[in-house]
């Protein structure tokens, strides 16, 4: 199965009921005489102290025998020994029977697989620190550690010396799944660690093969990177490692300006990706190319060029435009956003922009008021819809916007002296 799947109980609020849940299925599995332990980044998480709440179980049973031993299981991914065991109360765990992997053709997952040890199984994953094993049911190692950990890669090692480093040859890993290049990054800016030397060394010489990724799988990476308060650290190794050029097709060294200043939780991935790219391209950027790069949807696109051409804007004279104008702008969803990017590069714009929005709030007519006056209106009072309606329609919500007038008898008598000759029906 991918390394990057989904995790099967983010919506669980309990970490404690999660590692039950799966504490539980390993102790079905070892009182039937079969070997089983937490696999993957949910142990790395426990050894952290992060409390995970998405489990990972791997064993020495076959898929049939797992199909055999729980009520509720899904048969999810077969041909590479995974069963989703369901566990009740909405709660799931993927249970997957020890193997070592065949060729990766595809540069994606493996042609073939062989059932084998939790050694083998430990060696074909990607990083040591994510290829650790724990028993939870067996003497706590530590005060820290609620289980006995089972280490054939150095992950232990590697965690004390805060590094990411590949199960075995850097270069086959990255052949299988060039991918884990952009997991590598993820890991060490998340978990504030280093790449070890030769990992680093093998991403930065095979950057260019990323080419062969799917923009899909490098966009799902580049929304977790962004999404976390890593961001910064994260796109920092992108471009040391060669890897931002890769993706997008071109090199960039400027600084960070907006997206350095973007710390900490609640930063979407739009505004994130928005700082970063006028970072890189300026107030102009050809944004199909983004799109093409990281598979956007529709509405990321639509979002992300809202906040680049507000913040565009908001620079080249906003301060100037008319009131009518300006609150239009500050109306807009993304106009909060925007200003958070202009106020990474020119603080003291912000601050004007900023204090001109108070005033605009205080107005009679605050920001963004209900139009006085709309299509339906315009019929009501006799004339017959056509081109004209919108031109005069934006033009009363103007002068409602600047005050001229407050009221739907004003909006009305404005409505009637554009329109001139246009009498009603």
């Amino acid at each position: 199965m991918p390394e990057n799947k989904p995790a099967q109980n983010e919506h669980l609020a309990d970490p404690a009921q999660a590692r039950q849940a799966a504490a539980d299925i390993v102790r079905v599995l070892q009182d039937a005489g079969h070997k089983a332990l937490f696999a993957g980044g949910c142990v790395r998480d426990e050894i952290l102290g992060l409390n995970p709440t998405d489990y990972d179980v791997a064993t020495d049973a076959t898929p049939k025998k797992i199909g055999k031993l729980f009520q509720s299981t899904a048969h999810v991914g077969a041909h590479f020994g995974v069963v989703i065991v369901h566990t009740g109360q909405g709660q799931s765990v993927e249970v997957a029977t020890f193997r070592k992997d065949g060729s990766y053709s595809d540069n994606r997952r493996p042609d073939c697989v062989e059932f084998a040890d939790d050694v083998a199984d430990a060696n074909r994953r990607d990083f040591t620190v994510n290829a650790l094993f724990l028993d939870p049911l067996a003497s706590e190692d530590s005060p820290s550690i609620h289980g006995h950990v089972v280490d054939h890669v150095g992950g232990l090692a590697d965690i004390d010396r805060r590094v990411i480093r590949a199960v075995g040859r850097a270069e086959d890993r990255l052949a299988e799944d060039h991918l884990r290049a952009l997991r590598a990054v993820r890991f060490a800016a998340r978990l504030g660690y280093s790449i070890d030397d030769d990992t680093k060394r093998a991403i930065t010489e095979h950057a260019g093969d990323l080419a062969g990724v799917s923009a899909e799988r490098i966009g799902q990476e580049l929304r977790r990177m962004l999404s976390a308060p890593t961001r910064g650290s994260a796109v920092d190794m992108l471009t040391e490692l060669k890897l931002e050029a890769a993706i997008f097709g071109k090199p960039d060294t400027k600084p960070r300006v907006r997206l350095a200043t973007l710390d900490g939780d609640g930063v979407s991935f739009e505004l994130a990706m928005a700082a970063w790219i006028l970072d890189r391209d300026g107030y102009d950027p050809d944004l199909l190319t983004y799109r093409r790069a990281l598979c956007l949807s529709n509405d990321e696109q639509s979002e992300i060029a809202s906040i680049v051409s507000i913040a565009g804007r908001l620079v080249r004279g906003w301060l100037k435009d008319s009131v009518a104008e300006q609150k239009r702008l500050c109306g807009k969803s993304c106009f909060s956003q925007a200003l958070i990017c202009v106020k990474a590069s020119d603080p003291e714009l912000a601050a004007k922009i900023d204090e001109r929005y108070q005033a605009l709030a205080e107005t009679p007519s605050g920001i963004r008021p209900e139009p006085l006056l709309d299509g339906e209106a315009l019929i009501g009072m006799g004339y017959q819809a056509g081109p004209a309606f919108g031109k005069v329609l934006h033009a009363v919500y103007d002068a409602q916007l600047e005050d001229r007038i407050s009221d739907l008898e004003g909006a009305k008598a404005l409505a009637r002296k554009l329109l001139g000759s246009s009498e009603p029906s």
